[in-house]
């Protein structure tokens, strides 16, 4: 109960809304945790005090878009985020909201995921995607990036070709494939001025480390 007070008051003004979301997100997954939740949050809000949209929709749609757990490698992956948005519009039920606030909540839940591939609709929707993303790069998400290899068993990298010269990239196989292979995709995908300006600057981090490793392993990049 007390890490649950201590992020929900990292949602003010929306501390209430979320002491009563956070006790429904329950996962051992430390790169989809309420600390990823609260880092998220202050993403958006960084974003949103330049593009503006609704702060509230904003709060629940961070809240509640990973409420349903699914692993990177489960084949249901792709369908994460539409259970997330479906659930969300159950465990905000209570609070009365009308359809049209709910239905802006899932839109932005379902379209934040790259795996679902939907194109974001509304202001809220891009923001979201965009301060996900922002978490999936830079020197968080080269963290997370190993942290999920580990969980998945993977291994560092290949021994004998570690920058993939003379190979296929397979970033369930080896986890530094994962930063050629997505995370250094991710900077030009962006929706919104300021997430795009937000995600060049960890997209330099991320190319700064994967220049650092593999010269630390024997394969300096050109």
């Amino acid at each position: 109960m007390t890490e649950i007070t201590g992020i929900a008051a990292a949602f003010a003004p929306f501390e209430t809304l979320a002491s009563a979301l956070l006790q429904h997100i329950k996962t051992d997954d430390g790169s989809h945790d309420v600390a990823h939740l609260a880092r998220v949050w202050s993403n958006a809000r960084a974003i949103q005090a330049i593009e503006g949209g609704n702060l509230e929709i904003l709060a629940a749609a961070t809240l509640l878009h990973d409420c349903v757990a699914v692993e990177k490698n489960s084949p249901l992956r792709a369908q994460a985020s539409r259970l997330a948005a479906e659930h969300a519009v159950t465990l905000l039920a209570p609070f009365g909201w009308a359809p049209e606030r709910l239905d802006r909540i899932a839109h932005a839940i379902t379209a934040h995921s790259f795996s679902a591939k939907i194109t974001p609709e509304t202001i809220e929707a891009r923001i979201l995607q965009d301060a996900d993303r922002l978490d999936a790069i830079g020197a968080i998400g080269i963290a997370r990036c190993f942290y999920t290899a580990g969980r998945m068993q993977s291994f560092l990298y290949d021994a004998e070709d570690p920058a993939a010269r003379h190979r296929a990239l397979d970033d369930r196989a080896f986890a530094i494939d994962h930063l050629p292979a997505k995370l250094l995709t991710l900077a030009e995908g962006f929706n919104t001025a300021e997430g795009k300006r937000m995600a060049q600057e960890r997209h330099a981090r991320i190319v700064a480390f994967l220049a650092d490793f593999m010269s630390e392993v024997g394969a300096p990049l050109p």
